[in-house]
């Protein structure tokens, strides 16, 4: 399990208790979850002028130059495959920054990626009870996985 475990391991638990209130919680996890990732944009943004004589220094400026072609032809894919799966959404929002990709579409594809995750995760725990809270618990990572390999092959045969 990872040191900081995804919001979904609380988020189930949470609509379990109070399936009433279920959907307000992922409204909630997905708004705080992109306003998060908005922080680590600007953080990213930021950090660029501190980080690059020292990327020139350790010989690196080459990898955030293909890291910035990254985000410019695949940033909206990159945000919604980080908003999704496990991957830490966190470096993915940093990155996006320091790529300097168009700030809407990073927003626009985190509500999207992370608000599907998010009342995903409360559909099945109000549809299908402890069982699913147990199952979130226990495969969340791999479905991640197979949704970045999905992705991927989308990409690549696309």
């Amino acid at each position: 399990m990872l040191p900081y475990p995804p919001p979904d391991i609380l988020l189930a638990p949470m609509a379990l208790k109070k399936p009433h209130k279920a959907y307000q919680f992922a409204l909630m996890c997905t708004i705080l979850s992109v306003l998060g990732g908005v922080a680590g944009y600007f953080l990213g943004a930021l950090l660029i002028d501190v980080v690059t004589p020292l990327l020139i220094k350790l010989n690196y400026i080459d990898k955030l130059e293909t890291v910035g072609q990254w985000f410019a032809q695949y940033g909206p894919w990159i945000i919604i495959t980080a908003g999704f799966s496990p991957v830490p959404y966190k470096i993915f929002t940093i990155g996006a920054g320091i790529a300097n990709m168009a700030l809407l579409p990073f927003v626009l594809m985190s509500l999207l990626a992370r608000g599907v995750r998010f009342f995903l995760v409360v559909f099945f725990v109000k549809k299908f009870g402890n069982d699913c809270d147990t199952w979130i618990k226990k495969h969340i990572d791999r479905l991640g996985y197979v949704l970045i390999i999905v992705i991927v092959f989308g990409l690549w045969y696309g």
